[in-house]
């Protein structure tokens, strides 16, 4: 169907500019000399996970470890137990967000993603959040705030599918077939079907080949390797993957990942361990990716937390719960790779979770200006 299903070639054989999809990162934001950072992943490594099970046991994160030898161990994180969906949202606003456990409003806060769209005048394309789903964490793509908002927010792919934005409305009748399966087939089909003829750029149109040919990359590559992730954890495996596909399709300015599946510690610690283990698993698939593509190994950012820890003692289930405001709690351990910051350290400095933020933008030379986050200075090489 198609001869050449790599990215390069993708990009070169599909007039994919009807799309807006760069080969780099915008004018505003390659201008800025400051730092060496282009692209930044900023993970939440949700659901509630301590130190005591990640970089105080390297064992069960060695990939993450691998990680620090060429970046820092930031092991004094304060963090507020903001609820899940709260402390997540704390994460990519950079400010303390209090959330309900069911509450599942829209921020009034501008994201991450907004500040580094229109501060960076960026298009939708070069910003994404990969999730492992629920409702909640779709609220995190973009804000209620009146200079910001959905015209500023990010592309959102949750672990079963496409729901958001300007990319939906390009795959709009994609659904979730399953593959490799007829269905595949008679999904691009009908997509192919469903798509007005599309606008002209720069002399460049949809002819139905190229049609074709987007439909079927973006199905195989997203849609495809995911769908084969079951077990325990797998939401959050799948979030991971469906990141490594989008980082290396769109090479985007931010990429967010928010996990989940850590949870499960409440009824069973060995399964909170074990969702820990794969996550790293797959996390270290991640870093490989940005480590084998020249043009992200020296300008990506990657930064790991999680939004909150847990109890210091084991419940009556065997298992960790969230609220006894012990240090377990209150304070996690990040891990930050990237070409603007220290190597093989670890920086023991009090910093917050709401200062992920700030950082994010100031390395990629946007303003956070309605964060009440820190720009984390004590990470950086100079």
């Amino acid at each position: 169907m198609c001869e050449d299903l790599t990215r390069r070639g993708f990009l070169k054989g599909s007039g994919v500019a009807i799309l807006g999809l760069p080969l780099l990162s915008s004018p505003a934001l390659a201008a800025r000399k400051k730092y060496k950072t282009r692209h930044v992943v900023l993970v939440a490594f949700a659901g509630g996970v301590r130190s005591r099970e990640t970089i105080h046991e390297p064992a069960n994160i060695p990939n993450l470890m691998r990680m620090a030898e060429s970046g820092v161990i930031a092991p004094n994180i304060n963090v507020m137990n903001n609820g899940h969906f709260g402390a997540t949202m704390s994460i990519f606003t950079g400010q303390s967000e209090f959330r309900g456990i069911r509450e599942n409003e829209r921020g009034q806060n501008p994201t991450v993603f907004e500040y580094i769209r229109k501060g960076g005048k960026i298009p939708a394309n070069m910003a994404w959040l990969s999730t492992s789903g629920g409702a909640q964490q779709r609220n995190l793509v973009y804000s209620g705030h009146e200079e910001y908002g959905e015209n500023y927010g990010a592309n959102l792919i949750d672990a079963a599918g496409v729901f958001n934005t300007e990319f939906q409305k390009v795959i709009a009748s994609f659904g979730k077939p399953s593959v490799p399966s007829r269905a595949e087939e008679d999904a691009v089909a009908k997509l192919r079907a469903s798509m007005t003829p599309p606008p002209k750029v720069k002399g460049l149109a949809n002819d139905p080949a190229t049609v074709q040919r987007l439909q079927k990359y973006i199905l195989e590559e997203i849609a495809g390797r995911t769908s084969r992730i079951t077990g325990p954890g797998s939401s959050d495996a799948r979030a991971i993957q469906v990141a490594v596909s989008v980082l290396k399709l769109f090479k985007p300015t931010i990429l967010g990942v928010v996990l989940q599946n850590a949870d499960v510690a409440h009824g069973s610690y060995n399964g909170y361990v074990n969702v820990i283990k794969r996550s790293d698993e797959q996390l270290g698939q991640l870093w490989n990716a940005v480590q084998a593509d020249p043009d992200l190994k020296d300008s990506t950012t990657i930064m790991v937390l999680p939004e909150f820890g847990r109890d210091r003692n084991l419940n009556q289930r065997n298992g960790l719960d969230h609220g006894d405001n012990s240090p377990d709690l209150r304070k996690v351990g990040m891990i930050a790779v990237g070409p603007d910051f220290k190597k093989g350290k670890t920086v023991t400095k009090d910093m917050n979770s709401i200062d992920a933020c700030p950082t994010a933008c100031e390395l990629l030379g946007v303003k956070s200006e309605f964060a009440k986050g820190k720009v984390m200075r004590s990470l950086f090489a100079r």
